[in-house]
């Protein structure tokens, strides 16, 4: 039951699985070695004959994410600007389009990840796509300033998701998807990315809708302390500025290792010296505003009516950051927490006041879970109200939800983690490969529920569906929350004493 196809640069023959047709590692744009390793994405050859489509791509070079979320790593290598697309049938029109970004805070992770598997998205009447993009160094080391011929360095990565996008609005009607009915969609880093395409000019009418999952519009560095990291990168690699011979010599892998010791160092560091305003984050790689591609901070787009036509799914999940502290439990204690909310709200006070509310609200945590759920309104929470907020100036389509449900492994210590509602999305949960976090007995009409918003949402331009309650569109007043749990409800204003006091500071 194989299917081919044509696209624009040349033949596809795919696979079928699951029930829908599924072509796998297509290219959007050309391999990312020699010099167009720092260079924008580059035209796909056109092949003659038919290209055989029913295996996975390769995807850009990386190590292993930590634990929980790190698993045995694809083959990867520069041929890694693929595709990946799920389709009921590639003969019908006007099929709505799901464009699917992955996470990994922007140097791990893929698009062909099990939880990822869109077979679910196409028995459902959508065409779901999933892409990689180069990661990293690779993608996002901001070489301007070192190396004027790679302006655009910065955000190579970028620019991959934007031709990918190009590449869904130029072929996706060969898949039987409608290329004006796009909505794009990611979660944490993949999250951010959507939020950071919203602030684009170049990737402006290429979808209509946006889904950002835990992933908001704070993110980015700006070009001076990008520039600063890429110095170091540079002077860690041996290489000039502007010795285009050396920097050519530098082989992928070791601009992976020194990479990934940096990433290492900001997390151990946070040192401002280096990280600027990415220390916090510990996420040296991200896309570069204050440049030519990306003009502003995303939020402060947004806030200005970049994505004034776009309707939106925002939300996070409720334990965002614990899984992220959880391998350190036993270092924190209630003075380091104390001290990370004196630092965070300006005073000894302020900072001695939110440690009362947040753990008055949560009795019997322990520091690290104390911790977990600051980072988690600085990090994820505070951050997606504030694109709903700034959003809804302009556009009124715009539904806000919180994935509430906790998972049982590690002793329940995780609760609702991030990254636990992408098996809901997908509605995987039957694959173990994809479910990890969630543990073998997910709740499967949650998953119905959840995926159906996310289905809805594409469709029709609205999450509602006849499984939940009653869901109104987000107002800055109100501020009404779907909150996604055995039991489905909407909850005005959740959390609001502790979002409260991030007032003037996100």
């Amino acid at each position: 039951m194989s299917a081919t196809v044509q696209i624009s640069s040349g033949q596809l023959r795919g696979g079928h699985e699951n029930g829908v047709h599924v072509f796998r590692g297509i290219p959007y744009a050309a391999p990312v070695s020699g010099a167009n390793r720092f260079r924008p994405p580059q035209p796909v050859e056109p092949w003659s004959g038919v290209r055989d489509a029913s295996v996975n791509g390769q995807i850009s070079l990386q190590v292993e994410l930590p634990p929980p979320f790190g698993q045995p790593l694809p083959p990867a290598g520069p041929d890694c600007l693929n595709l990946n697309v799920w389709t009921p049938d590639p003969s019908a029109s006007g099929l709505p389009v799901f464009v699917w970004i992955h996470g990994g805070a922007f140097y791990g992770g893929s698009g062909i990840e099990h939880v990822y598997d869109g077979a679910s998205f196409a028995r459902n009447g959508v065409v779901c796509v999933t892409i990689n993009y180069r990661l990293g160094a690779q993608g996002f080391l901001h070489l301007a300033d070192h190396f004027p011929q790679f302006a655009d360095s910065g955000n190579c990565g970028l620019l991959d998701q934007i031709e990918a996008l190009r590449w869904v609005k130029k072929n996706i009607s060969a898949f039987g998807g409608d290329p004006n009915r796009v909505t794009i969609a990611g979660e944490s880093a993949g999250g951010m990315s959507v939020t950071t395409i919203l602030a684009t000019p170049s990737a402006k009418g290429l979808f209509q809708q946006a889904i950002p999952q835990s992933g908001a519009g704070h993110n980015g560095i700006s070009a001076p302390t990008a520039s600063r990291i890429a110095g170091v990168v540079l002077s860690r690699l041996g290489v000039a500025p502007g010795d285009i011979d050396a920097l050519n010599a530098v082989s992928d892998e070791k601009l992976l290792e020194v990479q990934v010791a940096l990433i290492a160092e900001a997390g151990s560091t946070r040192d401002p010296e280096i990280f600027g305003e990415a220390a916090p984050s510990t996420m040296p790689f991200q896309p570069v505003y204050g440049t030519f591609v990306l003009p502003q901070q995303p939020i402060s787009a947004v806030a200005a009516g970049s994505a004034a036509d776009v309707s939106m799914l925002i939300g996070t999940t409720k334990d965002e950051s614990v899984v992220f502290v959880v391998a350190m439990a036993e270092l924190f204690n209630e003075g380091m927490v104390k001290g990370l909310l004196q630092a965070t709200f300006g005073d000894a006070e302020k900072g001695e006041a939110a440690f009362r509310l947040y753990q008055s609200n949560r009795p019997g945590a322990l520091p690290f879970q104390i911790t977990g759920a600051v980072e988690s309104d600085r990090m994820f929470i505070v951050p997606a109200l504030r694109l709903a907020e700034a959003q809804t100036k302009y556009n009124k389509n715009v539904w806000m939800y919180r994935f509430d449900w906790g998972t049982p492994i590690y002793d329940g210590m995780l609760g609702a983690c991030h990254a636990l509602e992408l098996a809901f999305v997908f509605n995987n949960l039957k694959d173990p490969r994809a479910s990890y976090l969630v543990g073998p007995d997910g709740p499967q009409q949650l998953a119905d529920n959840v995926h159906s918003a996310w289905v809805n949402f594409t469709k029709n331009g609205s999450p509602e569906h006849s499984g939940i309650p009653t869901w109104p569109r987000f107002d800055s007043q109100r501020r009404p929350t779907m909150l996604f749990d055995m039991e489905c409800k909407v909850v005005d204003r959740p959390n609001e004493e502790e979002v409260s006091l991030w007032a003037g500071i996100l």
